[in-house]
This record gives C-alpha cells, structure tokens and sequence, in this order.
C-alpha cells in the first residue's frame, strides 16, 4: 500500500468525480493521502475532506502565489486548524519564483512567518521551492532546521542539494516527473537520497507520470513512480512503497505503520 503525501482533491479539477474517485482509492493501493492547502480557501477545502473521508489528512498553509491573501486573523486560523486532529502538516509553504505572482519580499516574510508557525503547534512543514532553490534552502537552514522537520515537495533542486536537506533532517517528495524522459536531475536525486528519506507523492491533479503524462493526475498512479524508483536503484517496488509508506508515517502519523 502507498502513501499520497500531496495533492490537492480540493481542486475543481476534480468536482465532477471526486465522491466516486476517493471510495476506490484502497482498491488501486493507496492506504492515505495528505491533502495539501494552497490557497486559504483550500486549506479549508482540505480540512473538511479530512473530515470525511478517514483516509483523507489535511495540510494548512498557503502556497507562495497566495500569501498575499493572508493577515493575521487567517494565521490565526491556521493556528487553530493545526490543533485539529487530522491536521498533520502546515503547507505547502515556500517561494515561487518561476509565477513572481507576489513580490518577492512579501513571499519571504510570509514563509518564515508559516515556518515559525509550524514550530509553535509543532507540525511538520511541507515545502514548495520552485527558481528559488538557493534562497529557500538558505532560509530552512536559518529558521527550521533542527525543529519539525518536513518534506521538500516536488524537489527540483541537484542531488547535493537534496543530500543537504536530508543532513538537515527533511524528506524529499517524489512524483511523476522521475517517469519524464527529460528527468534526468529527479532520477539522480531518486538514486542519491536514501531510501528511508524519501516519500511518494502525486500534487494530483498535476505532474501526471508516464503514460499519463499531460492528463489529470491521481493517487492512483503511484505505483508508477514507486516502479522507476526501483529500477533506479535496483530493488522492488515493493520495497519502495513499503518505505517511503513507513517514511511518511513517521513524519505525519508519529508511528511506523497506518
């Protein structure tokens, strides 16, 4: 069984199936998923999916291209959402600056503030760092490192900079684009991290693998990357989902095995 440590069935993109999408999910193997806030309506969305569906955890923290929305009575919801049981992480935080669809100033103050956040409920964080790989890793250094630990989701900084994160004490996010032909950086980095370092994701209804590459993406195609994650580095991929299902366990749940 895997572990989804990202998506978003919060997304529109999925309005028209998600009642009949989710029920079928232990069918195609996926045991849990981590629902991941982007937008402050989202984290919202993503709690009351938690809420329902038993298999279903929620992330509260707001993406880079969003921070702008945020003032202190949303943090202070946030703070509160954190205290839900089902709450298992504040994310996806980070710096984007592939969109620049906010200043870049005002995506720094708001990620170190989610940072600080995380600390004080004591959740994990969950990492978005996209042409701003330098900055963002100078900052989890400075301000996280050494406390709540996380997750650099969708990673796509170099082998040695993931290496780093994990000497740090993060996990590295791997998804669909290690099944791309041009991948080559992810599939260095899949073959440099060790295993017990690395968790599954899909960031559904994006970054759909190989053959679906272009196409919406779901949980259910998970065993697609758990299967290029063993060619590389020549195990199974059964190991591969068994690991990085404990991996994610840790992290989220605080035991070994859901």
């Amino acid at each position: 069984m895997i572990f989804d440590t990202h998506a978003h069935y919060d997304s529109a993109e999925f309005d028209e199936d998600r009642d009949t999408l989710l029920p079928q999910m232990h069918e195609d193997g996926i045991c849990a998923i981590v629902n991941v806030g982007a937008s402050f309506a989202g984290v919202e969305k993503s709690q009351a999916l938690a809420e329902r569906w038993p298999f279903v955890y929620a992330a509260a923290g707001v993406h880079p291209d969003h921070v702008g929305e945020l003032n202190e009575a949303k943090m202070q919801r946030m703070k509160d959402l954190c205290a839900k049981e089902k709450t298992v992480a504040v994310g996806e935080i980070g710096l984007d600056y592939y969109w620049d669809k906010e200043p870049r100033e005002v995506q720094k103050e708001w990620f170190i503030r989610q940072l600080r956040l995380s600390q004080e409920v004591g959740l994990p964080v969950i990492i978005h760092s996209r042409n701003a790989a330098q900055e963002t890793f100078d900052i989890m250094k400075a301000v996280h490192a050494g406390s709540t630990g996380g997750v650099i989701h969708c990673f796509s900084g170099s082998a040695q900079m993931a290496v780093e994160y994990v000497k740090m004490g993060y996990y590295i996010g791997i998804g669909g684009v290690v099944t791309f032909k041009n991948g080559r950086v992810m599939k260095e980095v899949a073959a440099a991290v060790p295993l017990e370092r690395i968790l599954l994701e899909t960031d559904a209804p994006y970054l759909a693998p190989v053959p679906y590459r272009g196409k919406r993406n779901q949980s259910g195609y998970l065993p697609l990357v758990a299967q290029e994650i063993a060619a590389i580095r020549g195990i199974t991929p059964e190991e591969v989902e068994n690991t990085t299902r404990r991996n994610a366990c840790a992290l989220f749940l605080g035991r070994e095995e859901i």
